[in-house]
């Protein structure tokens, strides 16, 4: 049944695709020839030659929201924020071939201005279409619409956690019938689902009963049935899956990866992993980076003849930090501070009334004009403009051992501003807090969580907490 419901929905969800990519490519004809919006004339072409590409359009896109897993079922609860970014990727790999088309068939005529409204219009609106449908389909679901039928293997600990995540999270559309255990009495109850037999009795339950999935909680010493209950879940269609009791240790979201066909769980997910993300983030590093040093330069050059004239010295300071990988690398700042003994720099902190910092100095940090040297950092690829900030090696090594996770920051590469700074743990600050907003960003990166810590920065340029 549920499978059934699926393809419906799928199928729902491709005519809507189609009707979305269709009035977006005329509300584009429309406003580009027929309305004066945009001072245009109208075009000697006329409707049908601008919406013939709809031949291709339609089964590419499709093709290609089918490839960016657009029409996987969304019954657990996908961050809407990752579907967005997969419909932005989709759509612009679809207008660079429709482009790279109408070239090879050499119609120069078609309306390029006409295709950029297309692109913003279908990403736009293909965007809001998939959110109101989610919304829409958790509504139902919280309403006992579209419900999934689980059985679940086992009535232990584990049982008892997956039956409360089900009960809090309802909109999911799951709906427990019961549980098989051998070491519980008949009607043993948890969270208003009863013990309806024992494991030996699976296939008769769900010859029975109406059974969409099955749910394995049994702990690893019970091994030798897993075999037993897949096959007979296999024999009638029926979908199994196991949750490990192992998973405590997954502190983040686990992923399978494969070298050659033996699985690996890799017990923490880091979406920069994924080559594609990471490269995207580096060229938004380097072409923010090459911007910002051009535009200032001005701003650089005044800042270097101020450091040099307010105290002797040299201009730029370089610090050993720890970044990506564990890797030591030299950062760069404006000296905001009196020349010092290099060993006793690596080892002190700096304080809010420090008397090792100049007057300009002061001034710098506070509003974080020191830091800007860091873009050759970028430039370099030792850093990026938002991750985790990077720390000395003597409190790597002390944190190391103090604050659990620590080293996970370094997974990613460390950045001149982050998620930890722009909610307030920066300077003397709790640093187990720090780590753990560190570690948020390194598991849930997006484009979209890097703009939204741009913007916090710029309001946190003066931070009471830098000094």
């Amino acid at each position: 049944m549920i499978k059934q419901y699926q393809r419906f929905l799928n199928l729902i969800l491709i005519f809507i695709d189609l009707a979305v990519i269709t009035f977006s490519l005329f509300l584009a004809w429309y406003i580009r020839f027929e309305t004066n919006l945009l001072g245009f004339g109208r075009s000697e072409w006329g409707l049908y030659h601008y919406m013939m590409p709809l031949v291709l359009i339609i089964p590419m896109y499709i093709l290609l929201y089918y490839n960016f897993h657009l029409y996987d079922p969304q019954r657990t609860s996908r961050d809407i924020g990752s579907e967005a970014f997969e419909i932005i990727k989709a759509n612009i790999v679809g207008v660079l071939v429709l482009v790279a088309v109408l070239f090879v068939l050499d119609l120069t005529d078609y309306s390029r201005f006409l295709l950029a409204m297309f692109a913003i219009f279908s990403t736009t609106f293909s965007i809001l279409e998939r959110y109101l449908l989610r919304r829409t389909l958790q509504y139902f679901r919280s309403k006992d619409y579209n419900i999934k039928y689980i059985l679940v293997i086992g009535a232990g600990e584990l049982a008892e956690k997956f039956s409360r995540k089900v009960a809090d999270n309802n909109y999911l559309g799951y709906r427990i019938i019961g549980f098989l255990d051998d070491k519980k009495d008949l009607g043993y109850e948890i969270l208003h689902s009863q013990v309806i037999g024992r494991i030996e009795e699976l296939e008769q339950v769900i010859m029975t009963k109406e059974v969409d999935q099955v749910i394995v909680t049994l702990p690893l010493r019970h091994y030798d049935l897993f075999e037993q209950i897949v096959d007979t879940c296999e024999k009638h269609g029926i979908k199994a899956e196991i949750i490990p009791d192992y998973y405590r240790y997954f502190p983040a979201k686990p992923y399978i990866d494969l070298i050659d066909d033996m699985p690996l769980i890799k017990i923490r997910y880091v979406p920069l992993d994924n080559s594609f993300r990471n490269a995207m983030k580096r060229i938004l590093d380097i072409i923010f980076a090459l911007v910002a040093l051009i535009i200032l330069s001005p701003l650089l050059v005044v800042v270097a003849i101020l450091v040099k004239v307010n105290s002797p010295g040299p201009i730029i300071f370089q610090q050993v930090r720890v970044g990506l990988n564990r890797k030591n690398f030299q950062m760069y700042k404006f000296r905001s501070m009196k020349v010092q003994d290099e060993e006793v720099e690596k080892s002190q902190w700096t304080t809010k009334d420090d008397p090792r910092k100049t007057r300009f100095g002061s001034f710098i940090r506070r509003t974080s004009i020191d830091e800007l040297p860091q873009l050759v950092n970028i430039l370099k690829g030792e850093m990026s403009l938002i991750g985790p900030r990077p720390e000395r090696p003597l409190f790597v090594e002390n944190f190391r051992d103090q604050i659990p996770k620590y080293m996970i920051k370094h997974h990613v590469r460390p950045g001149m501003t982050g998620w930890a700074q722009v909610n307030g743990y920066r300077g003397n600050t709790s640093i187990k807090k720090r780590i753990e907003y560190d570690i948020y960003y390194v598991e849930n990166w997006t484009i979209g969580l890097d703009i939204r810590i741009f913007f916090r920065s710029l309001f946190h340029l003066l931070d009471e907490n830098a000094y």
